[in-house]
């Protein structure tokens, strides 16, 4: 079991920056490739980026490629969003996820219905 805490949303002005911060709970944060989804109001849930368990692979939506990076750091249990260059339509709920991997492996799931575990989200709103 993995519990997920998401922290670091807010309001920010577009052309912005804000880093979202994901603590997981657990002895075993390193067995788990790390994502991030986003939701805004009226759409489905969607990818944003995506790390191996490794941090050797990292996958992103072609909406935040170049502003966006994931990053974890296994001793803190953590994973990262560093967004730049933010738009308002970068406004949504972000969720950080879990999905659990026996092996390591060169490719990240962008599909939400592949992660194990989710946090109960940041609210990331970007004005105009």
């Amino acid at each position: 079991q993995v519990q997920l805490v998401e922290s670091g949303g807010g309001l920010v002005q577009a052309g912005g920056s804000l880093r979202l911060s994901c603590a997981a709970s657990g002895r075993t944060f390193s067995s788990y490739d790390m994502g991030w989804f986003r939701q805004a109001p009226g759409k489905e849930r969607e990818f944003v980026a995506a790390i191996s368990r490794s941090t050797m692979t990292t996958r992103y939506a072609d909406s935040v490629k170049g502003r966006v990076t994931i990053s974890r750091d296994n001793a803190k249990n953590t994973v990262y969003l560093q967004m730049n260059s933010l738009k308002p339509e970068d406004t949504a709920i972000y969720y950080c996820s879990a999905k659990y991997r026996i092996y390591y492996s060169n490719d990240v799931s962008a599909a939400p219905s592949e992660y194990d575990y989710w946090g109960q989200g940041t609210q990331v709103t970007v004005s105009s």
